[in-house]
C-alpha cells in the first residue's frame, strides 16, 4: 500500500492508508480502493467495516454506471477530525478576541501581513526559479503544515490541490484567510491563480488553476511531497 504521509492522527497501517485515500477521493467504492492499493476487494471491505464501526466512515448507494448501484464511502465528521487541524480552535478563539477588541479590519490586516511576509521570504528563496520548482517547494511546505497538497500538469494545464484544510474552522468564520492565501500563491508562483473548488463550500479539496508566465516543461504529475 501507499506511504501514509499526512496520515490521520492515531491510526496506522492499512486503515490509515484507506482513510487517507478516502480523504483525497471521496466518495469512493471498495472496488476503487482495491485497485488503488492492489489488494482484494474483500480485504478492503474488512478494513472499511472496522472504520464504519468506530464511526470514521459512512457509505451510501450510488449509481455510477448502467450496472447495479455501488456503495461509496466518505468520511464522517469524526473521520475528518482525525486529520491535522493546526490548533484551529485555539486560533479561532484568539481571532474572535482580536475582532471584538479591534474590529474585523484588524483580522483582515493580520492575514494580509502574515501571507505577505511568507511570500517575501519564498520569493527571495525562489528567485529566477521556474514555476515547477516553485510548485514543488510550495507543496512541500503546505503538506508539512497539514494541507495534503499536490500539483500536476497535463496538456499545459496546471492544478494545485489541497486535500485538507488545516484551519477549516478559521476559514469558515473568516473567509478572508482564503483570499489572502490565493494572493500568496499568486505572488510566490508569479502566476495567475484561480480557485476552482473550495473545501468550505463542500468540495473534497481546494483546487487552484495556475497560469504561469512561461510554459511548464513536461506533463508528468507531481504527487504529494513525502516528508
Amino acid at each position: 500500500m501507499k506511504d501514509t504521509n499526512g496520515a490521520p492522527t492515531g491510526i496506522r497501517g492499512p486503515r490509515a492508508q484507506i482513510l487517507l485515500e478516502i480523504k483525497r477521493s471521496q466518495p469512493i467504492t471498495a472496488k476503487e480502493l482495491s485497485v488503488i492499493f492492489g489488494v482484494s476487494t474483500n480485504a478492503v471491505r474488512r478494513h472499511l467495516k472496522e472504520l464504519e464501526l468506530d464511526g470514521s466512515v459512512i457509505y451510501a448507494r450510488e449509481q455510477r454506471s448502467m450496472g447495479a448501484p455501488s456503495y461509496a464511502y466518505r468520511l464522517t465528521p469524526r473521520g475528518e477530525s482525525l486529520f491535522p487541524n493546526r490548533y484551529e480552535n485555539a486560533l479561532k478563539d484568539l481571532l474572535r478576541h482580536i475582532e471584538e477588541k479591534a474590529g474585523r479590519g484588524e483580522i483582515n490586516q493580520l492575514f494580509a501581513d502574515q501571507f505577505r511576509q511568507r511570500a517575501a521570504q519564498l520569493k527571495t528563496e525562489l528567485a529566477d526559479q521556474p514555476v515547477e520548482v516553485r510548485l514543488q517547494r510550495l507543496v512541500r511546505i503546505l503538506t508539512e503544515e497539514g494541507y495534503m497538497a499536490e500539483w500536476d500538469s497535463r496538456d499545459g494545464a496546471i492544478r494545485l490541490a489541497e486535500h485538507n484544510c488545516a484551519i477549516r474552522a478559521v476559514a469558515e468564520r473568516y473567509p478572508e484567510v482564503c483570499a489572502a492565501e490565493r494572493r500568496f500563491l499568486t505572488e510566490v508562483l508569479a502566476s495567475q491563480v484561480e480557485r476552482r473548488t473550495h473545501i468550505t463550500e463542500g468540495s473534497n479539496a481546494c483546487e487552484y488553476a495556475i497560469t504561469p508566465d512561461s510554459p511548464v516543461d513536461g506533463e508528468a504529475p507531481a504527487r504529494q511531497e513525502r516528508a
